[in-house]
C-alpha cells in the first residue's frame, strides 16, 4: 500500500488583487458612511439611517474580509498544515450572518416608522442618497471586475450591493416624498432591500457553511468519481473510502484508496489517478492509497470493474 500528495496552487495566486480591492471597497464605504449617517439623522430618513447602518457593519466585514486575505498569505505551520486559507471561507460566513441581523434591525424600524411616521427631509435624502449610489456603484465595481468567483469576494460584494440597493430605495423614496409627500414609502422601500438582501445571503451562508462543514466540492460526485477511476484507469478493480472536501473553493481535495489488479505498477496507477482527477474533475490535491488484489475468487468478478464509496 502506498500513497502520494500533490498540492494544487490555485487558492495562493488570487490574494493579492482581491486584497487591494477589498481595500479599496473598505475606504470608500466606510468614509461615506459617515456622510450617510449625518444625512440621514438631518432629514429624517429611515432609508438612509438604514443604509447607513448597512453600511457601518459593511465595513466591518470587509476589513474582516481584507483581514482574512492578509493571513491567507502566510504559510503552512506544522499545527495549521494547510495554511490560513479558510479563514476566507470563515470571513464569508460571518458576513453572510451579519446580514441577517441587518435585515431583522431595518425591518424593526421599518416597523416603527410605519406605525408612527415622522418628518422626511426629502430633499436633503436625495442628495445624500445620488452621492451613495455613485459611491456603491464605484465599490462594486472594484469587488467584482477580477475574482466574482471568490466566495469572499461575493461575501463582500453582496454586501456592497445591499447598500446599492439601499441608496437607488432611499432615491426612489425620496422623490415620491418630494412630489407626494407620501412618506411611509420610506420604510416600504427598505423592507424591499431586506427581502432581495436575505436572499442573496443565504446562498453565502448556506454556501460557505457547507465549505465549513467539509461538504463535497460543488459539482463533485464522489460515487461519479469513483465508477469513473475504476472504468478508466487500467489495472484498477475497485475505487473505495471516496473523501472530498474544500479549503477554499479554489483548493479542492480529496482522499481514496483504489484496489489493483496483482503486479500492477503500483507508481503508475496512482498517476494516472492523479492525471485524471485533475483533468476531468478538477482536483489538484490528491492522496491516493493503492491496495493489491492477491488472489480475486472469481477470475470473472475481477475483470468487471466496480466502485464504492465510502458512507
Amino acid at each position: 500500500m502506498g500513497s502520494g500528495h500533490r498540492h494544487g496552487s490555485g487558492g495562493h495566486g488570487h490574494g493579492h488583487g482581491s486584497e487591494r480591492a477589498i481595500a479599496i471597497a473598505a475606504l470608500l464605504t466606510g468614509g461615506f458612511m459617515l456622510a450617510e449617517v449625518a444625512g440621514g439623522l438631518i432629514s429624517g430618513s429611515l432609508a438612509l439611517l438604514a443604509d447607513a447602518g448597512h453600511m457601518l457593519t459593511d465595513f466591518a466585514s470587509l476589513v474582516l474580509a481584507w483581514l482574512a486575505f492578509r493571513f491567507a498569505r502566510r504559510p503552512a505551520t506544522w499545527r495549521q498544515t494547510y495554511g490560513f486559507d479558510r479563514l476566507s471561507v470563515l470571513a464569508a460566513f460571518v458576513n453572510g450572518l451579519s446580514l441577517f441581523v441587518i435585515a431583522g434591525w431595518i425591518t424593526y424600524e421599518a416597523l416603527q416608522r410605519l406605525w408612527d411616521p415622522g418628518e422626511v427631509l426629502g430633499g436633503v435624502m436625495l442628495w445624500i442618497a445620488v452621492a451613495g449610489l455613485i459611491v456603491n456603484i464605484l465599490a462594486f465595481w472594484v469587488l467584482t471586475r477580477g475574482e466574482g468567483e471568490n466566495l469572499n469576494i461575493r461575501a463582500a460584494a453582496l454586501h456592497v450591493a445591499g447598500d446599492l440597493l439601499g441608496s437607488v430605495a432611499a432615491i426612489v423614496a425620496a422623490l415620491v416624498i418630494l412630489w407626494t409627500g407620501w412618506t411611509p414609502i420610506d420604510p416600504l422601500l427598505s423592507v424591499l432591500v431586506v427581502l432581495i438582501i436575505l436572499r442573496s445571503a443565504w446562498k453565502v451562508v448556506a454556501e460557505s457553511g457547507h465549505m465549513l462543514l467539509e461538504g463535497a466540492p460543488a459539482g463533485f460526485d464522489a460515487r461519479e468519481v469513483a465508477t469513473d477511476l475504476a472504468q478508466c484507469v487500467p489495472g484498477v478493480l475497485r475505487v473505495h473510502h471516496v473523501h472530498a472536501w474544500s479549503i477554499t473553493q479554489e483548493r479542492p481535495i480529496v482522499t481514496l484508496e483504489a484496489q489493483v489488479s496483482p503486479g500492477t505498477d503500483h507508481d503508475a496507477v496512482r498517476r494516472a489517478i492523479k492525471s485524471r482527477l485533475s483533468e476531468h474533475f478538477g482536483v489538484g490535491h490528491a492522496t491516493v492509497e493503492i491496495q493489491e488484489v492477491k488472489a480475486p475468487a472469481d477470475p470473472v468478478e475481477a475483470s468487471t470493474a466496480t466502485a464504492e464509496v465510502a458512507p
